[in-house]
């Protein structure tokens, strides 16, 4: 088959099954994006980067600035794709991530090759991560609304336009508005339990601020994309005191960048992590709670592999890779009691399930785990069970290969 794929950070969540497919013969791969690679990619793989034609349209309203960054999307995607087309290529299955606005336009450019589309969520201004912490996002006025409701014009262009859709988690798919969720698989990316396997605790890992974390030490792990409230760290960081008084000596390690947001409002402040950290100042021992930054796969996989608990927090909304890498690390999870974490753990059997806004359910869950090994143990076996189960490379990317026969073949629909 020739099979494109376009994704603006590419390979991005094709990464797994791109390099399955690089190992049959039969295939020809091209890859469409906007940034620059940072991984390496089978040689039968070709990425061509293409640039946007345009920045957002002067003196545009608010409601519409979203829409017009996603049409300049599309439309620079959809010109490097006709730009194939006059080269010769047809494709006979397009796959791409709907969430930027690139595939807007493909089915323009060759309207008989079906559209699988990536789609991770569907906005709703009730009931998940936009009202769901009034602490952080205030009231809701009905222009704030009205500007999610904006936001969701590319989802359902792309649900309109594409062939067959697809989902890692049965939560997201529920997001979706209903009429459409028979046409969206639940299958996720899959996790490389090799690479995430349960670490001998045997190592020194020496973290940037210049400590060192040594086999006898106990450490609590936190990892955002950003620190940010959609992740929790406000509920975190309010726990940390009194998780200290009660497990003196542990290190709390704290992954993620400082600036900016990925989700949600700007901080009040430089950053949230400032913001928060002001809360609880001289409430806490400082030389045991490092923040690390953004870290590269292997020396955050290493950190994940000494560690004693690790804490997921988040609102309901995308779940996060690194909590199904922890848990096929083996870790002892406590997580919010949220839907995209639900789905994951079940309370007591791979992992304990707090309240998302009680620091005391969590500090009482973490020294629970570091307290007593039999339960970490018990929930660290069964959390890496899970994985391997449901999330693992071996179980998710055949079902991705086969979705997509199904859909080239025009067998679904």
């Amino acid at each position: 088959m020739n099979i494109l794929f376009v994704h603006q950070s590419f390979p991005g969540q094709f990464r797994h099954t791109i390099r399955a497919l690089a190992t049959q013969s039969n295939h020809r791969i091209l890859g469409l994006g906007v940034n620059q690679l940072f991984e390496p990619l089978p040689d039968s793989v070709t990425y061509i980067r293409y640039g946007l034609g345009r920045g957002n349209t002067p003196g545009l309203s608010p409601l519409l600035l979203d829409v017009d960054t996603k049409l300049i999307r599309g439309q620079s995607c959809a010109f490097a794709a006709s730009q194939l087309k006059q080269k010769g290529f047809t494709p006979d299955l397009i796959y791409a991530h709907s969430g930027w606005g690139e595939a807007l336009f493909l089915k323009d450019v060759w309207p008989k090759t079906p559209l699988l589309c990536y789609q991770e969520f569907f906005y709703s201004a009730l009931g998940l991560d936009y009202d769901f912490d009034s602490e952080i996002q205030g009231t809701r006025q009905w222009d704030d609304c009205a500007e999610l409701r904006m936001k969701n014009a590319n989802p359902l262009l792309m649900l309109h336009s594409s062939d067959w859709n697809i989902t890692p988690t049965s939560f997201q798919r529920s997001t979706f508005p209903p009429e459409y969720q028979n046409r969206i698989s639940v299958i996720h990316d899959g996790i490389d339990t090799q690479a995430c396997s349960p670490g001998n605790n045997n190592k020194v890992l020496a973290l940037s601020n210049g400590i060192s974390l040594f086999p006898s030490d106990t450490v609590i792990t936190f990892v955002n994309r950003r620190i940010e409230p959609y992740r929790g760290c406000h509920i975190f960081f309010r726990a940390i005191p009194e998780i200290q008084r009660l497990n003196p000596g542990a290190h709390i390690v704290i992954v993620g960048a400082t600036e900016g947001v990925s989700y949600g409002n700007s901080a009040p402040g430089d950053s949230w992590k400032d913001y928060f950290l002001k809360e609880i100042e001289g409430e806490f021992n400082s030389d045991f709670v490092h923040f690390t930054g953004p870290l590269n796969y292997g020396p955050f996989l290493e950190l994940l592999k000494i560690s004693d608990c690790h804490v997921y927090l988040t609102y309901p909304f995308v779940l996060s890779w690194s909590l199904l890498e922890a848990m096929s690390i083996s870790l002892p999870i406590v997580g919010s009691a949220t839907p995209p974490v639900q789905e994951v753990i079940t309370h007591g059997h791979n992992g304990l399930l707090v309240d998302f806004f009680s620091p005391n359910e969590l500090t009482e869950a973490v020294t629970t785990i570091l307290h007593d090994d039999s339960i970490s143990h018990r929930l660290g076996v069964n959390a890496r069970e899970t994985i391997l189960d449901t999330y693992s490379l071996e179980n998710c990317v055949p079902r991705q290969l086969s979705l997509m026969q199904l859909v080239s073949a025009r067998d679904l629909f």
